[in-house]
């Protein structure tokens, strides 16, 4: 379920303004608040099986989005390439003699490379 969690809450993160606001809302209070179906339902007052179809609708348009755009898949192709670059860059610190040219480079280098992942 955590992987879920996780993917549902990249899809948000990106696409939620697709979705209604009541289906943000409730989205929002099941994956990122982790409220149960049944507390949901009972704080907007409708069934536990109303909560499920309005999430589980907004579920399949955040997951549609995606298939058709597929930006979430490549944010994290591009930030596990951001990662790799970054320990290539910390690992040509730690072989370059301290102060050196090379060891300044690779330092901005990283730099560069973490302000490229914010």
């Amino acid at each position: 379920m955590e992987e879920k969690t996780y993917e549902m809450s990249l899809l948000f993160d990106f696409f939620g303004d697709f979705l209604t606001d009541k289906q943000r809302e409730y989205f929002d209070l099941y994956y990122n608040e982790d409220l149960s179906l049944s507390e949901i339902a009972q704080n907007v007052g409708i069934t536990r099986q109303g909560v499920r179809d309005i999430i589980v609708r907004a579920e399949n348009i955040l997951t549609d989005a995606e298939k058709k755009t597929g930006i979430v898949a490549r944010f994290l192709s591009r930030n596990a390439e951001i990662d790799r670059a970054a320990d290539l860059a910390r690992r040509i610190t730690d072989l370059s003699p301290e102060g050196s040219e090379l060891s300044s480079l690779a330092e901005e280098l990283s730099g560069v490379l973490s302000e490229l992942k914010n």
